[in-house]
């Protein structure tokens, strides 16, 4: 049985340079002229672009019977972003946002920071990936890659966006550490996390919800990815009904 230290090492590494990259970034915050941060968020933004495209290919990896995975994953989006728009996610995170701005009297663009950071560093396959290899295996490698990457971006998104980048480290920490200890539960219906329909669907979806986010950050448009948060659980509902029908 793995310690809890075990199953969950990689989330505290993440939390940890999240913070630290946080930190960095505000000490170059007003150092910087805002020519110079627009650059950095845009820097940021268009890799955003390119991770979120290279993801979402798995969508044409998806083998769920006659439906092809574009479908899967198009239907779950549209679902999730119903179910997303009803229960007013994007408003309930924002609100959340604003609530430890006005606990530790944040400024600026603190909200903004909060939510971008929080979509940015708790999507994707590395999160997904990650956790449940953390969680079944207590092996770390994966996380600590992505705490690396997260640790660069909290410093270029904290010049431009402020303290509330920092406070994702809560989202990191409640979404990743949870899915780590879940883990266990889905041992038995996972054999291989890489190449499970479920999950390469699940991960398609993140990466068109991290174009979205990709679009945001460059002010492209304004895409309310928070909205589509239920689509990554209506993934592998999806996959599995698609195989009911073809069975």
């Amino acid at each position: 049985m793995l310690s809890f230290w075990a199953r969950t090492s990689g989330t505290w590494i993440n939390v940890a340079t999240v913070l630290i990259g946080s930190g960095l970034g505000l000490l170059l915050r007003h150092r910087l002229p805002v020519a110079m941060q627009q650059i950095i968020t845009q820097a940021v933004g268009l890799l955003t672009l390119v991770i979120g495209f290279a993801l979402s290919r798995s969508l044409f990896e998806v083998e769920a019977g006659p439906i092809d995975g574009v479908i899967l994953g198009l239907l779950a989006l549209v679902l999730g972003g119903l179910l997303g728009e009803w229960w007013q996610i994007e408003k309930k995170l924002r609100a959340i946002g604003d609530a430890l701005k006005a606990q530790v009297k944040g400024g600026g663009r603190f909200t903004e920071g909060f939510v971008a950071a929080s979509l940015l560093f708790c999507i994707g396959p590395m999160t997904i990936i990650g956790s449940l290899n953390n969680g079944l295996a207590g092996d770390n490698t994966l996380l600590t890659l992505k705490s690396a990457m997260d640790g660069l971006a909290s410093i270029a998104l904290t010049s431009t966006y402020g303290t509330g980048v920092g406070f994702s480290a809560i989202t990191v920490l409640l979404m990743q550490g949870g899915l780590s200890l879940l883990a266990g539960m889905l041992a038995t219906s996972l054999t291989d996390p890489a190449t499970d329909p479920h999950v390469l669907l699940t991960t398609g979806i993140g990466g068109m919800m991290i174009i979205g986010l990709g679009f945001s950050l460059l002010e492209i448009a304004k895409i309310r990815v928070a909205s589509f948060l239920p689509a990554l659980v209506l993934g592998p509902v999806v996959v599995a009904i698609a195989r009911w029908l073809s069975s």
